[in-house]
């Protein structure tokens, strides 16, 4: 048995029925060259190898709860309830591929069973009329189980790095692959005297940090937690869900970031700051005060791809400036002085540091006792995906969106992923909130058209 740490009991406790608390990841595939053609059944063979293999789930996909206290291992795993195969009404576009996703992603997993499900999705049109067809992997699994790096760790491990490894194994039991890394994946535990002296020694550190918050309230870069302002973004949420995807060349924002001096962060942030702003004047909605951003940040120090080892920088989007150049330049200096102050603190004085700075944030959350004052306006969460081609059974990835979780007065997350040379966004919303959010990937590409033309001129005025 494993005892849930604080922060996985969390994710627990936050669950309802129009509050699902798990990740997931939409992974798009091309089949490979030589299985194209009408009457390829190379979909039928990897659902038949997932439906009567024998080899039993890997961890952490054999852990179930157990008196919400524990994790332990499930004796009795059972394929059917886990593991979809759908075949969409052909030729579906991405558009039908992410409408399925959107209502999947909005039911709740089984406490009585391992919170995961694996879906296999076939029927979706080719990207282009030469193009090869193409499939996709959808899969979910509890947020108390892992967190984006760690569910990233896992898919790199399922998949391979080579078109022609052949892949006989599910998804689900990937550690019968990678038997010499178990130790890496799985956590190993601490003595009750470490942990206890661990704790002691980050009191002094955090008491000068929340001090120093207090020192720095109201300084141009500084962000605290009661600086959001109340927006439609911020109002309890239904458990209908819209899922929306976008691939964008990686090499774009960089450019960019190298022009305007800046982090490719930062740029990410001013293209989704500046989408939201338009998208809110659109319904009339911008806050005359800047909507705050909850940006993740991994504390993960090892290979680990198990549970949750994340931290938040609470980053100001500049939403109440028409001018992109000064949004960028708001947000590059309020991310730099939190990254600053998480710099002076090691891993366990930063959870503890977050721990007291979120706390009134978390209780609102749990009890709802303070519907109109949110720490914070949506979380934009950048995961570092893989940098090499990934392979199943020789059809390679073509693109990942990683969908994330909302919570009532947090209506909208933007999760991104890079793969290779892209960055994959996916924004998951409350569709009833927040209708055509879909707009919002329309508008990412003219902020980013908007910070392109600013980093040519200021490019040429050099040259110049």
């Amino acid at each position: 048995m494993r005892l849930l740490t604080a922060v996985d009991q969390l994710f627990l406790l936050l669950e309802s029925r129009k509050q699902p608390m798990h990740v997931g990841g939409l992974f798009l595939f091309e089949l490979p060259a030589d299985e194209q053609g009408a009457d390829s059944d190379f979909v039928y063979q990897l659902v038949q190898q997932m439906q009567t293999s024998k080899v039993p789930p890997s961890f952490p996909f054999n852990q179930v709860l157990d008196r919400l206290l524990f994790w332990k291992q499930d004796e009795d795993f059972d394929v059917e309830h886990h593991f979809r195969h759908v075949a969409l009404p052909k030729p579906a576009r991405v558009r039908e591929l992410l409408m399925y996703v959107s209502k999947e992603h909005g039911r709740l997993l089984d406490r009585a069973m391992p919170l995961w499900e694996c879906h296999i999705i076939e029927g979706i049109q080719p990207e282009t009329e030469d193009s090869p067809e193409r499939f996709a992997l959808y899969f979910k699994i509890h947020h108390s189980l892992v967190d984006g790096i760690a569910a990233m760790r896992l898919i790199q491990k399922s998949l391979s790095q080579s078109p022609t490894e052949p892949m006989t194994l599910p998804v689900w039991s990937l550690m019968a692959r990678h038997r010499n890394q178990v130790d890496a994946l799985i956590p190993t535990g601490r003595s009750a005297a470490r942990i206890i002296k661990e704790q002691l020694s980050t009191i002094k550190p955090v008491v000068t940090e929340l001090l120093d918050n207090i020192k720095h309230h109201g300084d141009d870069d500084y962000v605290g937690t009661f600086d959001a302002p109340m927006s439609i973004l911020n109002r309890r949420i239904s458990a209908s869900r819209r899922i929306a995807a976008q691939s964008y060349d990686m090499q774009r924002f960089r450019k960019i970031a190298d022009e305007l001096d800046v982090n490719m962060n930062d740029v990410i942030l001013a293209v989704c700051s500046g989408a939201i702003r338009r998208y809110l004047l659109t319904m009339n909605a911008l806050p005359s005060k800047p909507l705050i951003a909850f940006v993740p940040i991994s504390l993960r120090s090892d290979d680990s791809a198990t549970g949750n080892q994340i931290s938040f920088l609470l980053a100001n989007l500049g939403t109440h400036l028409d001018n992109p150049m000064r949004r960028l330049q708001l947000i590059h200096r309020s991310m730099n002085s939190g990254k600053r102050r998480f710099r002076r603190m090691n891993q366990a004085q930063v959870i503890n540091y977050s721990a007291i700075a979120y706390a009134w944030e978390g209780l609102n959350v749990l009890t709802g006792l303070f519907p109109r004052k949110q720490a914070f306006n949506l979380i934009i969460s950048n995961v570092p995906g893989a940098k090499k081609p990934l392979y199943w059974n020789g059809a390679p990835l073509k693109a990942l969106y990683p969908a994330s979780i909302i919570v009532d007065g947090q209506a909208m997350n933007i999760t991104l992923a890079t793969y290779l040379d892209k960055i994959e966004f996916c924004i998951t919303a409350c569709s009833k909130l927040l209708p055509h959010v879909q707009d919002m990937l329309m508008l990412i590409e003219e902020e980013l058209n908007v910070l392109e033309h600013i980093s040519e001129e200021k490019y040429l005025g050099l040259r110049e």
